[in-house]
C-alpha cells in the first residue's frame, strides 16, 4: 500500500512539473500573433462571436495578457458576456485585475468596467482589496532601485551629455543586474507608479539604445522576456529602430518615429511579425481606435 502510494506521489509530481515546464516554455511570440489575428477578426471582420470563441481556446493553451490597444483580455471578458458566453464569471474577472492594477488609478474611473464587476456581485471594495494583494506582491526592494533609476533618468531634462551618459551607464548596469537576479522588471514585479514616480520600462529601454557596447547584449536578452511574455515586443522595437537610427540603417520594426527611414515595407512587416507585431496597416487601425475611443469618453 505505502510502494503505491510513494509511486502515485511520484506520478503527481512528475505531472506537475511537466505542466510548470510547459506552462514556462510557451513562446509567446505565437501568442501575440494569434492575438492580432483574433483581434482583426473583431475589428475588421466584425465577428464577436467568434473572436470570443478563439480567444477562449487560447487563453486554455496561454497565461493571458491585456496588451495596450487590443487589451485582448478584457475584450474577450466583455465580448463574452455581451453575448452570454461563459467565460468564467468570478474567476475571471479576479484573474484580470492584477493585468489591470498597474493602471488602476485611471481604471476604477471607467464605469462601464465598474459595472462589469458589479453586474457579477464584485463591488468596488473587493477590487480595491485585490489591487492592494496585487500590490504588496510586488518587488519592493526592486522598486526602490527603478525609482532611483528614473530619476537618473530624467535628472536635469536629459540636457547634460556628461550627466545623461553616466545615469544611462548605471541604469544599464541595472538593468542588466536585474536581468540575470530577478529576470525582467516587468509592471508585475515593479507596477507602473510608485507614489508620484512613472516607472515606464519602455523609457528606460529606449535609452539603451544609444549604447552599443549593451546593444548587442540587451538585443539578445530582451528578445528572451518577449518569449516570455514579460516585455512587450513594441518595447523592444522601439530600442532596435533607435539604434539603427543612430547608425542611419533602415528600421527593422517602424516603430520609432513612425514611418520614417523605412526603405522596405514589407520586410518591415515580416519583421514585426517575428516578433508578435502587427502589420504596419493594422497598428495605424489600432492607434486610429485607441484615439477615437479616448475622444468619445
Amino acid at each position: 500500500m505505502k510502494q503505491n502510494q510513494n509511486i502515485k506521489y511520484i506520478v503527481s509530481s512528475l505531472i506537475i512539473c511537466f505542466f510548470f515546464y510547459c506552462c514556462k516554455s510557451k513562446d509567446y511570440i505565437a501568442y501575440y500573433n494569434k492575438v492580432n489575428e483574433i483581434d482583426s477578426i473583431y475589428r475588421m471582420a466584425k465577428q464577436p462571436e467568434k473572436a470570443a470563441d478563439l480567444y477562449h481556446k487560447l487563453f486554455r493553451k496561454y497565461r493571458p495578457l491585456n496588451q495596450e490597444r487590443i487589451e485582448e483580455y478584457e475584450t474577450y471578458i466583455r465580448i463574452s458576456d455581451r453575448y452570454h458566453k461563459n467565460f468564467g464569471g468570478k474567476k475571471s474577472l479576479y484573474r484580470l485585475i492584477p493585468l489591470i492594477a498597474p493602471y488602476w488609478r485611471y481604471k476604477k474611473e471607467d464605469p462601464k468596467f465598474i459595472k462589469l464587476y458589479k453586474k457579477y456581485g464584485i463591488d468596488s471594495l473587493s477590487m480595491e482589496q485585490k489591487v492592494a494583494q496585487w500590490d504588496k506582491s510586488l518587488n519592493k526592494k526592486l522598486i526602490d532601485s527603478f525609482v532611483i533609476a528614473f530619476e537618473r533618468d530624467q535628472y536635469g531634462d536629459r540636457l547634460n551629455n556628461s550627466d545623461r551618459v553616466e545615469n544611462d551607464l548605471k541604469n544599464a548596469e541595472l538593468l542588466k543586474w536585474t536581468f540575470e537576479n530577478h529576470g525582467f522588471p516587468s509592471m508585475q514585479k515593479i507596477g507602473l507608479y510608485y507614489k508620484d514616480a512613472f516607472m515606464p520600462m519602455s523609457v528606460l529601454l529606449l535609452h539603451m539604445a544609444d549604447y552599443d557596447e549593451y546593444h548587442p547584449y540587451f538585443k539578445t536578452k530582451i528578445l528572451e522576456y518577449i518569449k516570455s511574455g514579460e516585455c512587450s515586443p513594441r518595447d523592444y522595437a522601439a530600442m532596435m529602430d533607435r539604434n539603427n537610427l543612430h547608425h542611419k540603417t533602415p528600421y527593422p520594426y517602424g516603430v520609432y518615429q513612425g514611418y520614417q527611414n523605412i526603405k522596405d515595407s514589407a520586410q518591415v512587416n515580416r519583421n514585426r511579425k517575428s516578433i508578435g507585431l502587427p502589420s504596419l496597416k493594422y497598428r495605424n487601425k489600432l492607434a486610429k481606435d485607441q484615439a477615437d475611443s479616448l475622444r468619445n469618453k
